[in-house]
């Protein structure tokens, strides 16, 4: 399985999510998986995708050739990918993933995550969209998509489809 990973291009300011970005590497190289992400060298990006790499497993980075000279693509990638936007970035990881999962970033990973999670609504794929919920980061997003559902704006049902993981061995429960 591909996972596609969106994270944060800076580490932020708790190392609880550095140490949950190298847990999930682990992770994934423990369960026989390879890693999709967005290519650059900065940040939690940085720290999955070395340990992924690490422990021998595959790592395609996608990045636009604008952020090259910003976020310094990934050398140790086996596979690194130069689109020519935004958009094709997102396209390409979506294309890319067998599942899609946000560790703890800005608002470049919340928009990953939600084109995600929009093109699973409408039936694009079935695939599992995953939040890693470090240290409770992503409860105020649980919290909105249950207030969109209350108001009338999300379907119940799609919101079930969408997944939170506290730890990163909730994994296992939901990509078995």
């Amino acid at each position: 399985m591909r996972i596609t990973v969106y994270c944060g291009s800076s580490m932020g300011k708790d190392p609880v999510y550095a140490e949950a970005a190298k847990a999930l590497g682990k992770w994934i190289c423990d369960h026989g998986h390879d890693m999709v992400y967005g290519g650059g060298n900065v940040g939690l990006m940085t720290i999955t995708a070395d340990t992924v790499l690490a422990g021998g497993r595959s790592v395609t980075g996608v990045i636009p050739d604008f952020l090259l000279k910003y976020e310094e693509g990934h050398e140790g990638s086996y596979s690194l990918e130069v689109v020519g936007s935004m958009s094709e970035r997102k396209n390409r990881m979506i294309e890319l993933g067998d599942a899609y999962l946000a560790l703890p970033g800005g608002i470049g990973t919340l928009e990953e995550i939600a084109e995600a999670i929009s093109l699973q609504k409408l039936g694009r794929h079935e695939k599992p969209c995953i939040f890693l919920n470090v240290s409770g980061f992503y409860d105020p997003q649980r919290e909105m998509l249950r207030r969109m559902v209350e108001e009338g704006f999300l379907r119940k049902e799609d919101l079930d489809r969408i997944c939170f993981a506290d730890r990163v061995d909730d994994l296992d429960r939901i990509l078995g």
